[in-house]
């Protein structure tokens, strides 16, 4: 294989395939894939939407003059890239048998190329060193279409010191993905329940606001309606989209995301309003809670983008 083919990163919905370090990832995760799997896989990648004869795979991997059981291998092969890909033979998304002939990848699939590639590494590098030491090299280098955007949405990060304190995708757990979805539907009816009610009670809140002698309370007032009448719609968008199981959400929440923080810590500050009817203590406990709960759904949305 030439070092121009070496460093090729081939790019599939929430994957990506690197073949110069050997490795198989899903939203920056490395997910374990032996190395006849992975050549595999590589081959089909590199002729997408084309069947892959399994002679020719043969060939390839195991050379005319050995002498193995090729089919229990080649299968052994494909069920580890389908289990590693959360694929199926029944419900085939990626991997798809073509009967009697061989394999077809059927998938979208874009490959980043290098523009120029050093021939060798430094001396008494190992192998393994030079291929990352080149694939670091390459990276300015490469020219490919833009991720899926769930990707994106977790690869990227603010470039403020306040990002460094985001939960990474790699430090979160992995959960059902239909309890992450119940969660996210909770929270967005819990905002919801907010939002309406403040709309529906606005001559108890000015009367609070009166009362407590905070200054401006019918801008105040007005702030509350504004900010409500922009969150509803946002708030019915990420319910639908999440109970639809809507693909895209990850990408458009992380777009969404900066706006929301601020208007969600603003709204951290509801529970207050309710002091004609519950304790200064009590209040002041559920704002705490709220200030978490922007930082609580991104991680959610993370969770969301992981499980599928």
């Amino acid at each position: 294989m030439s070092q121009q083919n070496i460093c090729r990163v081939f790019r599939f919905g929430l994957f990506e395939v690197d073949e110069a370090t050997g490795e198989l990832r899903k939203q920056g995760i490395r997910i374990k894939l032996h190395s006849q799997p992975f050549q595999v896989l590589v081959m089909l990648l590199e002729r997408p939407s084309a069947v892959v004869p399994r002679e020719e795979m043969r060939r390839q991997l195991w050379g005319e003059d050995t002498f193995v059981d090729f089919d229990h291998g080649l299968n052994t092969a494909i069920n580890k890239i389908r289990e590693a890909l959360g694929d199926s033979a029944s419900q085939t998304r990626y991997v798809e048998t073509v009967s009697g002939k061989g394999y077809r990848f059927i998938a979208p699939v874009t490959v980043a190329t290098p523009v120029s590639q050093p021939s060798e590494g430094p001396a008494g590098m190992t192998r393994h060193a030079v291929g990352v030491a080149r694939s670091a090299m390459a990276s300015p280098l490469l020219t490919a279409t833009p991720a899926a955007p769930e990707t994106r949405f977790l690869e990227d990060s603010p470039k403020s010191s306040f990002g460094t304190l985001l939960t990474a995708p790699h430090e979160l757990p992995r959960a059902p993905h239909s309890l992450v979805r119940s969660l996210l539907l909770l929270t967005q009816a819990m905002y919801l329940a907010f939002y309406l009610g403040a709309l529906g009670n606005l001559q108890a809140i000015h009367q609070i606001l009166l009362d407590g002698q905070l200054p401006s309370p019918a801008a105040l007032v007005k702030l509350l309606v504004v900010t409500a009448a922009v969150l509803i719609p946002v708030r019915l968008f990420i319910l639908v989209a999440v109970a639809f199981d809507f693909q895209q959400l990850p990408a458009r929440f992380g777009r969404l995301f900066p706006v929301l923080l601020p208007l969600d810590l603003l709204w951290a500050l509801s529970p207050f309003l309710l002091t004609h009817h519950v304790s200064v203590g009590l209040a002041l406990g559920m704002s705490a809670a709220l200030v978490c709960m922007p930082f609580a759904q991104r991680s959610l949305v993370l969770m969301y983008a992981l499980g599928r």
